[in-house]
């Protein structure tokens, strides 16, 4: 399997491209600010053609570039229905908190064809299969992606903002919740194995395993009720 992924624009937001293979069918994932050129060169270079844009939620560091890059190979954006509001209006999404020169820059809106996504679906895209995990508390809307282990792969989690190395995201936002992001910890990232790769919207890679041990967010939700985040890492995320 082919990961290619690298961070973009002002927010440092990741932005991944997977595929079975070099030289074959790609999803790409949060393709955000200033991302177009950094996926067309990962396109280029891997000899990959894209299939289809899926979003783990709506914030604009995770979306800014999804209507050119949809738009210039014809593909569809996959989001969860509660997110997809901020695609067109990611001020409201934001409560107007990161500068209007900025936003004057961006393009918003909406590609072509946009697609919805549900809990516990399985997308079955460029001969990958990506389990669908609804994981509010970041917003309303943030999703997370799970790749089945696979030869020598082990399973992979495309966490989006819900779960970084040492931190989650941040839930001072509009549709943040805190109690809600522990709720999603216990419920999507608890269960899945150790081995478990992590890949998220911020910052390096980590596994469950490290994070189990060692994310004082993680350590409060398998504590359970009264447990407290003790030493917790600044959150991150737009």
């Amino acid at each position: 399997m082919l990961v290619a992924g690298f961070p973009a624009g002002a927010w440092g937001t990741n932005c991944y491209l997977v595929a079975p293979a070099a030289g074959e069918e790609c999803v790409i994932i949060d393709p955000g600010h200033q991302a177009t050129e950094g996926v067309e060169e990962a396109v280029a270079k891997h000899r990959l053609k894209p299939v289809a844009v899926v979003l783990t939620h709506g914030h604009i560091d995770h979306v800014a570039s999804v209507v050119p890059v949809c738009g210039a190979h014809d593909v569809p954006a996959w989001i969860h229905p509660a997110d997809r509001y901020m695609m067109s209006d990611p001020e409201k999404a934001l409560g107007r908190s990161i500068g209007q020169q900025l936003m004057g820059e961006l393009t918003v809106g909406e590609p072509d064809d946009v697609e919805e996504l549900t809990d516990g679906a399985t997308l079955r895209l460029a001969g990958l299969e990506l389990t669908v995990s609804h994981a509010p508390g970041h917003t309303k809307g943030s999703v997370t992606f799970r790749m089945p282990e696979q030869a020598d792969v082990p399973p992979v989690f495309f966490s989006g903002d819900l779960l970084f190395a040492g931190s989650v995201g941040r839930t001072d936002l509009p549709g943040g919740d805190h109690e809600e992001i522990l709720q999603s910890l216990a419920r999507v990232c608890l269960p899945l194995e150790d081995e478990t790769v992590v890949l998220s919207g911020h910052g390096p890679q980590t596994t469950i395993g490290q994070e189990r041990a060692t994310n004082p967010f993680m350590r409060q939700v398998a504590a359970g009720p009264g447990g407290a985040a003790t030493g917790a890492s600044p959150r991150r995320g737009l």
